[in-house]
């Protein structure tokens, strides 16, 4: 074997064992405050006193947005990309962004007739 190889392996198994011995001194050396009163209060938002219920449950359209902010963001991950290759890429990647965009567009008439964009 290479003496990179075996310096490697070694590095890696140092950093483990570091690791592990760290994660199991932090047990015994960090604080014991399990049944702690402060620990287990309820803390929301600055509040330490929380009036009424907690246990809302929230709208199904609150996710849909969500769900559909997270789409509409993650094409402009793809879209930057291929505004900097535009030229390279030539009519073969301009066909593919408009399918690409005619598919989020789909997306978008779709979730209009769905109702989830209307907060009534």
């Amino acid at each position: 074997m290479s003496t990179e190889l075996i310096l490697a392996s070694v590095i890696f198994v140092s950093i483990g064992l570091i690791l592990s011995g760290v994660f199991v001194l932090t047990r015994f050396i960090g604080p014991k405050n399990e049944n702690s009163e402060i620990k287990n209060s309820v803390y929301e938002s600055g509040i330490t006193n929380p009036v009424g219920n907690t246990n809302i449950r929230f709208s199904v359209k609150f996710y849909l947005v969500a769900i559909s902010f997270l789409l509409f963001d993650v094409e402009i991950i793809f879209m930057f990309p291929w505004a900097v290759n535009v030229a390279e890429l030539g009519y073969y990647g301009l066909v593919k962004m408009f399918i690409f965009m005619g598919l989020l567009f789909a997306g978008l008439i779709y979730i209009y007739k769905k109702k989830a964009l209307s907060w009534d």
